[in-house]
């Protein structure tokens, strides 16, 4: 395992992005292909790793891991020449008749931290983009998923040379600090907790390295009155427990008007039978915390409701049943935290302005789901709340159009990636403006009196 980076590593990234070898449309699209390949050769090595790490079966690893990236890949390879071309621009009437254009240029050397929740996905596919953009990068997986870190090793190691592409495992709580004070990144691109990407955005900061930061926050779903309560139900509940309710953008809480709020937790209870059975633990279908420290956190929430299904855990197995809670004081630290776990608060309202007020205690979410069947609603909620993104009757499957930009807002996150955003993420847009010699006219040079009248005219 590759635990320490030596400075003469990084710089060997960095020469070798000045070479210009992964200037070239070729050289890009052949790499990507190249990636492509390698997960296809390794695919049942990362659905068994998968399972080791988070208890993922082969379906929900292609749709949210292995296929999501595959996806991701396809669209680079069709799309990346017609988004490497120059982009014409208007040319303002102060400089005509020059020509605008802005061309699309790598940063460099870019570091991309991934988390343990995703660990294949959320590594690989801003790899996709930075590689497609054309630098050269630094991978650190997390520590806390190692049987998909080292397939992900492989993965990498097979295809790519390690002063292009450098797969860096260890503690990221020591590796990390020692490469951004041992060298410059031209970008560094992390996902992972609030607390994490603080420490990182203020590292970076004392070297003004530009900082995509993927990070967490209380994602809410309003449950209107005029909701679709059997959809809504197993449109929420299929998300939120999803890999056991390890996902940023998963529902960490519902807030559900007072006159559906028993059909909605009926509801919520018989989907939840349906997709995991009455023994969780042994359906196939669910997953497991990733670890002690994890469980510890998540089973503390049970007791700060009333649990009205589930609650039942095992620590040895790292097992935690699907949970809905009501009756939850307003101070609970269920209701501060992000969950991140297979907890699910449901709230009352009678008007929408409280159920803004529980919304506000935690703004900037990076995700937020209204169910409504009014258009006026809709429109009053999406406008009404902060948020990085989100869905209208749908939870978290915003996320897999890569169409859309993937991003959080304030303290959930800065700037965005996913299809052509990540393209644009880890490019640089340089502006060029060129003008023609063959008209000159005296107004543009010294000496300016008297021309005031006719400056006004041409800028404005």
């Amino acid at each position: 395992m590759n635990t320490m980076v030596n400075t003469s590593q990084l710089n060997d990234l960095q020469n070798y992005f000045r070479s210009g070898i992964t200037l070239p449309y070729t050289f890009r699209k052949e790499q990507l292909k190249k990636l492509k390949q390698s997960i296809l050769n390794h695919e049942q090595d990362l659905y068994n790793a998968l399972n080791t790490d988070l208890k993922k079966n082969p379906e929900e690893s292609w749709v949210t891991e292995t296929g999501f990236v595959i996806a991701e890949l396809n669209a680079f390879i069709k799309n990346l020449h017609r988004w490497m071309e120059p982009e014409r621009a208007a040319t303002n009437l102060l400089n005509l008749p020059s020509a605008s254009r802005v061309i699309k240029e790598p940063l460099g050397v870019v570091l991309i931290i991934g988390p343990w929740n995703y660990p294949f996905q959320l590594l690989i596919n801003p790899l996709v983009g930075a590689i497609a953009a054309g630098n050269c990068v630094v991978l650190k997986p997390s520590e806390f998923s190692p049987a998909t870190s080292e397939v992900m090793k492989l993965i990498i190691e097979d295809v790519f040379p390690r002063e292009y592409i450098l797969y860096v495992q260890g503690e990221g709580a020591s590796v990390i600090p020692a490469m951004m004070n041992d060298f410059r990144f031209d970008h560094i691109f992390y996902t992972g907790s609030t607390t994490v990407g603080k420490i990182i955005y203020k590292m970076a900061a004392e070297k003004l390295v530009p900082v995509t930061l993927e990070l967490g926050g209380k994602s809410p779903c309003v449950v209107e009155s005029d909701a679709d309560i059997k959809v809504a139900a197993r449109r929420i509940a299929m998300t939120k427990f999803s890999n056991a309710g390890q996902m940023c953008v998963a529902v960490d809480y519902v807030l559900v008007h007072e006159s559906k709020k028993e059909a909605l937790v009926k509801a919520l209870q018989n989907s939840v039978k349906q997709f995991y059975g009455e023994k969780p633990e042994e359906n196939y279908n669910y997953g497991k915390i990733i670890n002690e420290k994890q469980f510890d956190r998540v089973a503390g929430y049970l007791s700060q409701g009333t649990i009205v299904h589930g609650g039942r855990t095992d620590k040895k197995n790292l097992f935690i049943e699907p949970t809905l809670l009501t009756d939850i004081p307003a101070d609970a630290s269920v209701m501060r935290d992000e969950i991140f776990g297979p907890v699910l608060p449901i709230i009352g309202f009678s008007k929408a302005d409280e159920a803004k007020l529980v919304i506000d205690k935690n703004p900037n979410p990076r995700a937020f789901y209204v169910f409504t069947s009014s258009k006026k609603k809709e429109k009053e909620w999406l406008e009404s709340v902060a948020f990085g993104g989100g869905c209208v009757n749908n939870a978290s499957w915003h996320l897999t159009n890569h169409n859309l930009p993937f991003g959080g807002r304030g303290t959930s996150g800065t700037g965005h990636y996913h299809g052509r955003y990540s393209f644009e993420t880890f490019s640089h847009k340089k502006a060029i403006m060129k003008t023609p010699t063959w008209f000159d006219p005296n107004i543009k040079y010294p000496p300016f009196k008297g021309k005031l009248k006719l400056f006004k005219w041409v800028i404005r």
